[in-house]
């Protein structure tokens, strides 16, 4: 079952890296970017995911060996909302870029500097 979480997590990452090499539009290499982003958390989760185990609240019988890491749990949760600001920031760029040069072609905006 881990392999598939594995798998799942190194294909988003790969179908982000693809649209971030070969797309012009920024909104497309952003979306991209968000893939990566979300297959990277998912890794980061399979990596602290252990079979037959609870969440880490304590309550009565939960001891280290019956829960699992909270550690890459919190990590994941700082990086969604590291990754939503960012995203953000962004998506404000963009906005602004199309506001001044009336494209998001990345080749375009390369072209008229100035």
């Amino acid at each position: 079952m881990i392999s598939a979480y594995y798998f799942g997590a190194i294909s988003l990452i790969l179908i982000g890296l693809y649209a971030v090499l070969t797309k012009r539009n920024l909104l497309k290499i952003l979306v991209g970017l968000s893939i990566m982003e979300t297959g990277v958390n998912l890794l980061l989760i399979s990596v602290g995911y252990v079979s037959g185990r609870t969440a880490p609240i304590l309550t009565e019988g939960a001891t280290p060996q019956t829960t699992v890491d909270p550690i890459p749990q919190a990590l994941v949760l700082t990086a969604i909302v590291i990754g939503v600001a960012t995203m953000a920031l962004a998506l404000t760029v963009a906005i602004n870029l199309y506001e001044k040069y009336k494209t998001l072609d990345i080749e375009k905006i390369r072209g008229l500097r100035g």
